[in-house]
């Protein structure tokens, strides 16, 4: 080879490396800064990891008020739970509950320790006095409806559990589990803010002018932060009910044979609607597949909330199985105490789509005052 071709080759390859540099070689910032970042201490990165967390689980907890709507409809269902307990038992509360029941001991010797506490005593005390019994469930069935409407549900909300705990305990033996996960909701729920939609509060708070957006003043921040742990405490409440029913059926041989459902809807505590319970029970795989998906239902639930479409399949399926248990089982009670509190797991997006829908609806099938006048 030649000098000059050499010197030709020579020039070349530079011009070369030149041309086949890629366009996009120039670092963007976001490479800069994860590069930058990967240069720093161990520690550092894993302080910078901690502060973001702490960052996000502060905005998450006092940023704004999550579940506005799905507290709302737990309020309504609880509300219209009590007064449907109070009115289905309001033709014979003496004999379940009031001086009737004297034959059961409850009233000389109580089983449950809530009547010999004061403040949760005064059924109790009004018991054998039928006339002030029959009026005080009168005001308890009252309060009920102030909690579905939303009217000062803070200040009403106390006053009414104090009152429902001393007469659902006045008869022990009439109860279920229903009862306790009630009690255990509403305990909750005072320290949520349930009444930010579709209540009278609501209603009354719009007129000022801080409402939605800076109501509470400088202590906004602890409203919102015990709204949401009240949502927290509610969700782990509602998760572990599922999830420790579930395993427990599990453990069944009934359950696990699958013919559980068959054997309670053809007794007669629980077969409420005998020809209903026949026609369910009378293809065995149905049995079985009903017996099994309660439990697998039951267990996967928890983790079914992580992913939106898992959601939906969830939701939709413990509430065919509350339906189920209210229906063919007759506990209806029981049933919309527990779906009162699967509200909380809907979306606020969702919600107000079906607000705006049911709105739109109301506006266009409602008559206007013209059209009634011709």
């Amino acid at each position: 080879m030649s000098s000059d071709e050499t010197t030709r080759t020579e020039s070349r390859e530079p011009q070369r490396d030149t041309t086949e540099r890629p366009r996009n070689a120039e670092p963007t910032r976001e490479s800069a800064a994860a590069s930058a970042e990967e240069r720093l201490p161990i520690t550092t990165q894993v302080r910078t990891n901690i502060s973001r967390g702490w960052n996000w689980l502060e905005e998450m907890l006092t940023g704004r008020y999550h579940a506005t709507y799905g507290l709302a409809v737990t309020r309504i269902l609880i509300g219209i739970t009590g007064l449907g307990l109070i009115l289905t038992n309001f033709n014979a509360r003496h004999y379940t509950f009031g001086v009737g029941n004297a034959w059961s001991g409850e009233i000389a010797e109580p089983q449950s320790d809530f009547p010999n506490i004061w403040l949760f005593s005064l059924f109790h005390r009004v018991v054998t006095t039928p006339p002030l019994f029959t009026v005080m469930m009168l005001a308890l069935a009252v309060l009920a409806v102030v909690i579905t409407l939303g009217w000062h549900t803070r200040i009403i909300l106390p006053f009414y559990l104090v009152l429902w705990v001393s007469f659902i305990e006045l008869n022990d033996g009439a109860g279920d589990q229903g009862d306790n996960a009630y009690r255990m909701f509403m305990i909750a729920l005072l320290f949520a803010d349930t009444t930010r939609r579709w209540s009278l509060d609501a209603r009354r708070r719009r007129r000022n002018a801080d409402f939605p957006d800076a109501d509470g003043g400088q202590w906004r921040w602890a409203l919102i932060m015990a709204n949401n742990l009240a949502i927290v405490v509610l969700a782990f409440q509602v998760c572990a009910i599922y999830m420790s029913g579930g395993l427990y059926k599990a453990g069944g041989s009934a359950w696990q044979h699958g013919f559980a459902v068959y054997n309670p809807l053809h007794t007669q505590q629980f077969g409420t609607w005998p020809v209903l319970s026949d026609l369910v029970t009378a293809w065995g795989p149905a049995v079985v597949a009903i017996s099994w998906g309660s439990v697998l239902f039951q267990c996967a639930f928890p983790f079914m909330l992580f992913n939106r479409y898992t959601r939906i399949i969830g939701l939709l399926g413990i509430l065919s199985f509350h339906l189920g248990i209210a229906l063919l089982m007759g506990l209806p009670w029981f049933s919309l105490t527990m779906i009162a509190v699967d509200a909380i797991f809907i979306r606020d997006r969702s919600f107000a789509k079906l607000s705006a829908f049911l709105h739109r609806w109301w506006t266009t099938t409602t008559p206007r005052k013209d059209t009634a006048k011709t």
